[in-house]
């Protein structure tokens, strides 16, 4: 057997660059201690950032897998944040910690929104596959699937105190659903265009939509059975702020089989975008509602209490009646006042921001400050703060996070020669961050950057602008020392000299150029010398230079062409030596081996090619990427090469063996730019999705053939979780259905309960036949060798070894492992349920597992005959236990309830009750008691 290569696995470090991600939005969150408005939670590709504003400081990481983060929403307690994913999961973590323990997996597509009810006991989720789900947060379940919307769904809201579900969607529609009986009994239809955003107000009585054009649609709500309760006859409200266009809509809306409530479009609000809305929010209250479009402008609108309505209208009213007698010489009935929409919303003001918003979340204070917080697209969150109680309340810029990231994408990176610093550089900033700490040293501003070095010695570094420009920078002072006009177009490519002492550029303008470093004087200065270029030779070609490249010997010259060829020249002469041929569109990147022997170059037809540079022959030609191969970069000193594509992976290769030795995931989007340290040991790339990752080079060995073999086996579970879902007997394709979804996990655990009932089947089948040679013996025989497995677990029984295998199924996944249990299995299921439940083992488990069981396999147990005995026992036994467990959970609660009621009687005090809240309100007191005495004194 001959000896094999060995490569080590580079694993990703850290992800730093991004301040917040646009796919999801912005939450104001409260950590432990925490004051309100002072942290606030962001998405940052697959993890989620939680900022100090005040401080700009990053406090807590909650790390995600694989997925990219589209949505989040706070607890209502503020201890938890659900997290929605690209792939449709969901998980909760916990902000005290940072751990997470509960996850839901039951969309199909990017979760698009995430909604919990006033107690926090629910969950409801949307997603882009136009499903809606109702997640039960403690038991840790689904508890159904909503389906009726016809496109992604936009936004969902639970009302307080009913147990109803409103939904909009893209297709136009909002639906509501009533909960109790998990089907939809109104749909309205008043809209033109997609539902963007929907908010409720006035105490759940008016709902506020926001579509793709500039209206806000508010719709009164009129609850029937509350009327009914009351015996007041049903009133229809008046419409106001009705146009001709809206009549028809109105028609379609009206439904004479109302039940529940009814709808009644009340009018509309004019923003001054002329855009679609994007976000609608407003603070916990519903006292301010705040939306924004596709620009930089955020509208903010003061949503008026009844009383203050009411009091409004009161002296328009006296105005009225006055104008009335001042021109009539009496009061005239016509000058009644006629109550409005814009009366109950106001606008209260517009704040600028930076850039274009891309969520938007606020907190009222009791003060009346509105502090508002938003994530803009540029990779940009900024914190505003107003007082509302103003006549005319500007917004004022409390704090802004820009330091840990670029406005735009970096373009190009640099390592140090001393693997510490690394530089990242795009259409408007460049920055030196440090590799071990993820902290930016310095930022200058420079022009859009296109290719960058460290010049040797690490004091100064040279940018290669869009404009034909270079720039030198120190690093010390952060200074610009030098602009060059190097090319007439965009400078392409920039590469240092083997020997350390010039640099040579490639541009548009059909031009190689060599520049030689030297020192001038200062001209500010006049003592102090500083580095500049000289330019020393001009290569002209026949078409634009994409890249330029060096021999380490510095022998040889490489130039890829628009023209889809490689030119190497003699770089003493510039004499024409080779030329490489064989790519199908332009070569974009490409590298030289330590050794001077291989040229790598990687193309836009997605190949990447080896090349000798003896005679110019082609080694090898891979096809490496799904789209454009963007950067090319070899491990110093060895024959491996990273590659960067636009098809979001790194992938490292063997330029030796042409074998691909690993995959590098974990950019969302096009991967730019890549750079690998002096050392070997870093590698660092850069991608649209604003963020730079750092992989590290670990002891961990990389073996080809078990690589192919993983990479097999997960391709087949992907493949098998992909599956058709499985048929659930009795269950009609209604607008109804089970919560979660076939995954790998689930089908995992199915197998290990089969497993479990096999050795239980195994098991039970050596007892019998050991009872039976005892009794054909006349004696007692040596008990049978228990399996190795139960003996592993201490010598359990192969019935608690089953429970223990169901107890183990996380709970979001039960009903799906079960679901896709074969039938043959279930008998032995509902024996052993029967045993569990007699001896009250885990009941409330058992009977969760055993209704399911029954429901969707009620045919087959009832036409057979053998499992009559067992579903009679299970009956008496079921209603027994449970009335049993029910019977101490009401003894437990009224225990707790004496207890409470004697505390508060001996302390004077109410138990469990705000503290905060008691404390504010004797402080308020005493000030009052303060205030009196200094006006009497």
């Amino acid at each position: 057997m001959g000896l094999t290569k060995q490569y080590l696995r580079f694993a990703a470090s850290a992800v730093f660059g991004v301040i917040g991600s646009q796919k999801a939005n912005i939450a104001y969150v409260t950590l432990r201690g925490g004051e309100k408005g002072r942290y606030v939670a962001v998405a940052a590709c697959e993890h989620v950032f939680i900022w100090d504003v005040r401080k700009a400081e990053k406090v807590l990481i909650l790390k995600g897998n694989k997925q990219e983060v589209t949505y989040l929403c706070p607890s209502p307690d503020g201890i938890h944040l659900a997290v929605g994913y690209e792939d449709g999961s969901i998980r909760i973590f916990s902000l005290l910690g940072g751990e997470s323990n509960v996850s839901f997996n039951g969309h199909k597509s990017a979760v698009t929104v995430i909604r919990y009810d006033e107690l926090g006991a629910r969950l409801v989720s949307g997603a882009k596959d136009t499903d809606v789900i109702v997640w039960d947060v403690i038991n840790e379940c689904g508890l159904y699937r909503l389906k009726g919307h016809k496109d992604a769904i936009t936004q969902a809201l639970f009302l307080k105190n009913r147990n109803l579900l409103v939904t909009s969607s893209k297709d136009t529609f909002v639906k509501w659903w009533d909960l109790d009986t998990q089907h939809c009994f109104k749909t309205m239809v008043g809209h033109r265009s997609e539902v963007w955003g929907m908010v409720l107000l006035n105490e759940e009585k008016r709902i506020v939509t926001g579509s793709a054009d500039s209206e806000l649609r508010a719709w009164d709500i009129t609850y029937l059975q509350e009327n009914k309760e009351e015996g007041e006859p049903e009133v229809k409200k008046p419409k106001a702020l009705l146009d001709d266009r809206d009549d028809q809509e109105e028609e379609l809306d009206e439904n004479p089989a109302e039940r529940i409530l009814s709808c009644q479009k009340a009018g509309s609000v004019l923003r001054d975008g002329r855009d679609r809305v994007v976000t609608m929010t407003t603070d916990l209250k519903s006292r301010m509602l705040a939306c924004h479009g596709t620009d930089a402008i955020l509208e903010v609108f003061h949503v008026l209490s009844e009383a203050e309505v009411k009091r409004r209208l009161e002296k328009r009213m006296k105005k009225a009646k006055k104008r009335a007698k001042s021109r009539d010489g009496k009061e005239t009935a016509e000058e009644l006042v006629e109550r409005k929409l814009e009366d109950e919303i106001q606008r209260l003001t517009h704040i600028k921001a930076s850039a274009k918003i891309r969520s938007v979340d606020c907190i009222l204070f009791p003060t009346g400050e509105l502090k508002v917080a938003l994530l803009l697209q540029n990779n940009t969150v900024e914190s505003y703060s107003l007082k509302t109680t103003e006549r005319n309340p500007e917004g004022t810029k409390t704090a802004r996070l820009t330091l840990s990231g670029h406005r735009t994408d970096v373009r190009t990176l640099a390592f140090s020669s001393d693997n510490i610093a690394v530089l990242s550089a795009s259409a408007e900033t460049v920055k030196i961050w440090n590799r071990s700490t993820l902290q930016v040293i310095r930022t200058m501003a420079c022009d859009y950057a296109l290719c960058s070095l460290f010049v040797p010695g690490d004091r100064q570094i040279v940018i290669g602008t869009k404009s034909g420009k270079i720039q030198i920078f120190d690093l010390a002072s952060g200074s610009l020392l030098e602009t060059t006009d190097a090319h007439n177009g965009a400078l392409w490519s920039i590469c240092l000299c083997p020997d350390q002492r010039g640099i040579v550029t490639g541009g548009a303008d059909k031009t190689v150029k060599f520049w030689q470093f030297e020192l001038v004087k200062d001209k500010e200065s006049g003592q102090s010398k500083r580095l500049a270029v000289s330019h020393t030779r001009t290569l002209q070609l026949d078409e634009d230079v994409l890249c330029v490249r060096y021999s380490p010997d510095q022998r040889l010259l490489a130039a890829s062409l628009l023209d889809c060829t490689v030119k190497v020249f003699y770089a003493d002469t510039l004499k024409f030596f080779l030329s490489l041929y064989g790519h199908k569109l332009p070569v974009l990147c490409m590298d030289i081996s330590h050794d001077s022997a291989l040229i790598a170059t990687g193309s836009a037809d997605r190949n990447v090619k080896i090349w000798g540079l003896d005679f110019g022959d082609c080694h090898r030609s891979l096809f490496a990427h799904d789209d454009s191969v963007m950067f090319l970069q070899f491990v110093p000193k060895t024959h491996l090469f990273f590659t960067a594509g636009k098809d979001k992976k790194i992938k490292q290769w063997d330029a030796d063996k042409f074998e691909h030795v690993q995959t590098l995931e974990g950019h969302h989007r096009e991967v730019w730019c890549l750079a690998v340290s002096p050392s070997g040991d870093y590698v660092v790339s850069s991608a649209h999705d604003k963020s730079l990752r750092l992989w590290e080079r670990t002891r961990e060995p990389i073996i080809l053939e078990e690589e192919k073999e993983m990479a097999r086996e997960a391709e087949y579970e992907e493949s098998l979780a992909k599956g058709d879902e499985p048929v659930v007997p009795g269950e009609t394709q209604g607008e109804a259905g089970l919560a979660g979804k076939k995954t790998i996990e689930t089908v995992k655990a199915a197998e290990r309960i089969m497993e479990a009932l096999e050795l239980y089947r195994e098991e039970t089948r050596k007892l019998e036949e050991h009872s039976a040679a005892c009794s054909a013996a006349g004696r007692k025989l040596p008990p049978p060798t228990m399996s190795p497995i139960l003996v592993a677990f201490g010598n359990i029984s192969p019935s608690q070894y089953v429970l223990d295998v169901i107890r183990k199924v996380r709970s979001s996944e039960l009903e799906e492992s079960l679901l896709v249990l074969p039938f043959s299995y279930v008998p032995d299921l509902l024996s052993l349920f029967n045993e569990f439940i007699r001896d009250g083992l885990e009941v409330e488990l058992v009977c969760r597992c055993l209704f399911f069981l029954l429901r969707i396999h009620f045919g087959q147990i009832t036409s057979s005959q053998m499992l009559l005995t067992v579903i009679d026992d299970l009956r008496k036994n079921t209603i027994s236990r449970v009335r049993q467990i029910r019977d101490i959970l009401g003894f437990n609660i009224a225990g707790l309830q004496f207890l409470q009621r004697e505390i508060e009687n001996k302390e004077d005090v109410t138990f469990f009750a705000d503290a905060t809240d008691r404390f504010e309100e004797k402080k308020r007191k005493r000030k009052k008691r303060e205030r009196a005495i200094l006006t009497v004194a």
